[in-house]
């Protein structure tokens, strides 16, 4: 009985003792979001590929093939309400080339958003340039939106980026994005690359408002857009500017209409040929829906002129889209179509692709 009571009354003791310790509570973690996406097509190039990751090999006159195009990971979260970070990852893809099946940082930011007239970005990301670039394949309006070689022409380390610092803001109509870039990562065509790299770009939004530092090429009807952009970037005195310009309308009960204009020149920035191009776009989203998604009809027409010696070269590009529209840019597959004639080569080849796109 002694050893009993004498148990009980140590427990009791040691509740009392336990009572009189404040517990901490677990702080808790600030939200992040994480999410997906994945591009993979099947291709057929005839004479030589233009944008699949392939070649045609020597003696045959096609290659067929199937591609993990691109798989990303995007994790963002926010510290306070004004200090945000972002990471993002790419794998480079199934292709042949040396920089293929490789996990590449594709954005490292520390963002500080204090509102939208002021916003501090540092790390790696896309500096201000022309609208194409700021899309990407993810967000463009066609599968091959780079195969011209007039769209997204600016100099980068990965997939657009390199690293360096920049303020961005919407200010009414206008959004104003300037910065500097280290020219050391870049891939330009610039000698002394110890040169620091000096990029803006200028908005100027009619219709509905794009917030953010972003762009897309198309909104699929979310939003009526007339915006016009000029932008530039200039290194060791070489520099490449381009002015954009992007339409889109939903017509009631009658699809929606876009239309995508570029003119791009390089002065010797990006190539140590310089170089003047540009491109139309125009695209039209069915209003019925088929199943659980619409169609959408697109066609795109660029020339590039290349200032080569002795003799200039002009390429001509056409791509033609048929595309079925499920979720936005969460979901979609299409058809592509590319041609593609180089003057002083005498070619013109062909590519067929299926793609399909997946974002969660």
């Amino acid at each position: 009985m002694a050893r009993v009571v004498s148990a009980v009354m140590l427990s009791a003791r040691v509740s009392c003792a336990a009572a009189d310790q404040t517990v901490q509570p677990i702080p808790a973690l600030p939200p992040i979001s994480v999410g997906a996406g994945l591009q993979t097509s099947i291709y057929d190039c005839d004479k030589s590929c233009i944008y699949s990751p392939s070649t045609v090999s020597a003696g045959d006159s096609s290659v067929q093939g199937i591609a993990v195009d691109s798989i990303r990971l995007y994790i963002s979260g926010s510290v306070t309400d004004t200090l945000k970070l972002t990471f993002n990852t790419d794998y480079t893809g199934s292709g042949s080339g040396p920089g293929d099946n490789k996990v590449e940082v594709m954005d490292a930011i520390g963002r500080f958003e204090y509102n939208n007239h002021f916003n501090i970005w540092a790390g790696r990301f896309l500096p201000p340039s022309d609208r194409a670039t700021f899309y990407g394949p993810y967000y463009a309006n066609d599968w091959a939106p780079y195969a011209d070689g007039v769209a997204g022409f600016y100099p980068d380390v990965a997939q657009g980026r390199d690293n360096g610092l920049a303020y961005w803001g919407d200010l009414g109509m206008l959004k104003v994005q300037v910065g500097v870039f280290d020219g050391e990562t870049v891939n330009s065509a610039v000698a002394d690359k110890s040169k620091l790299v000096y990029a803006g770009r200028l908005t100027m939004d009619f219709w509905d408002k794009e917030t953010g530092y972003y762009l897309n090429g198309t909104y699929y009807g979310d939003k009526d857009l007339l915006a016009i952009g000029v932008a530039a970037q200039s290194q060791d005195s070489k520099t490449t500017a381009s002015v954009d310009a992007l339409m889109e309308k939903k017509l009631p009960n009658l699809g929606v209409i876009t239309t995508e204009a570029e003119y791009n020149r390089d002065n010797r920035l990006t190539s140590a040929s310089s170089s003047d191009g540009w491109y139309g776009l125009a695209a039209y989203v069915f209003p019925v829906v088929v199943g659980i998604g619409k169609f959408q009809i697109l066609g795109k027409y660029s020339q590039k002129t290349l200032d080569t010696l002795p003799l200039h070269d002009r390429l001509k590009t056409t791509e033609v889209n048929l595309n079925y529209i499920i979720k936005s840019f969460s979901a979609r597959v299409g058809f592509y179509y590319l041609n593609r004639k180089d003057q002083n080569l005498g070619t013109s080849p062909n590519e067929f692709g299926l793609k399909l796109q997946l974002q969660i």
